[in-house]
């Protein structure tokens, strides 16, 4: 009898469960992509935070961590994305991920050296585009995920992708266990992804304080907002964000302006790249100019939390699961707990009833 968890995700991307672990800005760091994948996971390294010259350390350092098989996830906004582009294609990664950005020609360039290309998508619409460029894979993530997120809840979207494309599919957006496997699979895709999950575990290389603040949050904590950059957010609660949610356009602007300085000084971009940056979103997007200045540079609020340790000072991006997660597991722990519920689940669907 075939193994049902072992799917076309394992079989493409040489993992040996279905899972994704999932790019978060400055925390998919070479630590928590190593655990992950040597879990039995496919984990993806966040380099769209990541000046252009630290991509390749990143990779290496992933590697020396692994031998197991990961993808790398970056966006065509930030600086340096083709320096970027040439170094994962150079370093033979597995797989990119990505959201909108790249066109046919590049996602053409990424299959031609044997790389899979699996982007997320939030809607119907941008899953078919994504299609219609060439992807290999999708990842769909319902209005449960953390960070930028849509509206339609993932029970809805994911059927209706499914319906659309015929590709394989990912689900993302409110999974942590194995029941949500076993679901995901029962609507036929071919795996999960997790972001929130991975981040809250022992192998994950953010702060511990920062991890209670999640720990603490219940579902009353988490909440979506556009105050950020104008696109819906989903986040907890926190000092940070209730500063956002409070101020004027100057107060907006004075942030802008500090947090501009303070990436510039992370990532060693200049101030006209990170201009150019805000240029291009706005053109990919129905944002303003102000809201694209403050995508580019809202990393640099999300670094204060997952890196500098500081939860009040920074934004809390999580997916609403976080919500019922009281535990820190190793990477290990949680998909061996996965995977075993997952087919204690599925091996009960096909058992006779109780009289």
């Amino acid at each position: 009898m075939s193994d049902p968890l072992s799917t076309l995700l394992c079989q493409r991307l040489g993992c040996r469960y279905p899972i994704i672990q999932t790019a978060m800005g400055w925390v998919a760091r070479p630590e928590l992509v190593a655990a992950s994948c040597n879990a039995g996971a496919f984990g993806f390294l966040a380099a769209a935070v990541l000046p252009a010259e630290e991509v390749g350390p990143a990779i290496d350092r992933v590697r020396a961590l692994t031998r197991a098989p990961f993808g790398v996830n970056f966006h065509m906004f930030q600086p340096g994305a083709a320096r970027i582009v040439d170094t994962l294609i150079e370093r033979k990664v597995h797989a990119v991920s990505f959201g909108r950005g790249p066109d046919k020609q590049m996602i053409a360039r990424f299959r031609a050296a044997g790389i899979a290309c699996v982007p997320t998508v939030g809607a119907l619409k941008h899953a078919r585009k994504m299609v219609e460029l060439g992807v290999d894979m999708l990842v769909v993530q319902g209005g449960e995920g953390g960070g930028h997120t849509g509206s339609v809840a993932s029970t809805v979207l994911l059927p209706q992708v499914l319906d659309a494309v015929r590709v394989p599919v990912i689900a993302a957006g409110g999974f942590a266990d194995g029941r949500g496997l076993a679901a995901a699979l029962a609507y036929g895709a071919q795996g999960i992804a997790m972001g929130t999950r991975f981040l809250m575990t022992r192998d994950c290389p953010v702060p511990e304080r920062t991890k209670e603040r999640y720990l603490r949050a219940g579902t009353e904590d988490i909440l979506v907002t556009t105050k950020v950059d104008g696109l819906p957010q989903r986040m907890i609660r926190n000092e940070m964000l209730a500063r956002i949610e409070r101020a004027g356009r100057l107060r907006m602007l004075a942030l802008a302006l500090g947090s501009a300085w303070r990436l510039k000084r992370l990532s060693g971009a200049r101030l006209g790249e990170l201009l150019s940056a805000a240029r291009r979103m706005r053109h990919d997007s129905d944002l303003s100019a102000g809201q694209a200045l403050m995508a580019a540079i809202a990393p640099v609020m999300f670094q204060r939390s997952m890196m500098a340790g500081e939860p009040e000072r920074g934004l809390l991006a999580t997916g609403l699961v976080a919500g019922r997660l009281t535990d820190l597991p190793s990477c290990s722990e949680l998909v061996e707990a996965i995977v075993r519920e997952a087919r204690a689940r599925l091996a009960s669907l096909g058992a006779p009833a109780a009289p």
